[in-house]
């Protein structure tokens, strides 16, 4: 069984259809765009001091717009919606990091960690 959708897998890989796809914007559209994710998840780790509320937010609602824009376009670009899926989690990530450091945290707290990394 798995012998056979290892052949089907091979047969389509090598298709004029994929080979059509691989040269079009409906695959590289997306794979530009995985950039903001992976700069996203990549600022996780990093000091919740220079996150920008309104930069996120707007990442926020711009991925969620082109989630629903992939999802109605036909043929159906989920290479895209998964981009903008990871986006959202990733801008929500940093919007909660954004609102715990500036809103939430005490601010003794904030003057703590100033005097120590001095």
């Amino acid at each position: 069984m798995a012998n056979v959708l290892v052949q089907r897998l091979l047969t389509s890989l090598k298709s004029k259809e994929f080979k059509e796809y691989l040269c079009s914007t409906h695959f590289w559209g997306p794979v530009a765009n995985w950039g903001l994710p992976l700069a996203a998840i990549a600022d996780v780790k990093k000091d919740p001091g220079f996150i920008s509320g309104k930069m996120t937010t707007a990442l926020t609602i711009y991925s969620l717009l082109f989630m629903r824009f992939a999802w109605k376009v036909q043929p159906r670009n989920l290479l895209l919606f998964a981009c903008h899926f990871t986006n959202v989690s990733a801008q929500l990530t940093q919007g909660t990091r954004f609102v715990n450091h500036f809103y939430l945290s005490d601010q003794s707290s904030k003057k703590k960690e100033v005097i120590n990394t001095d």
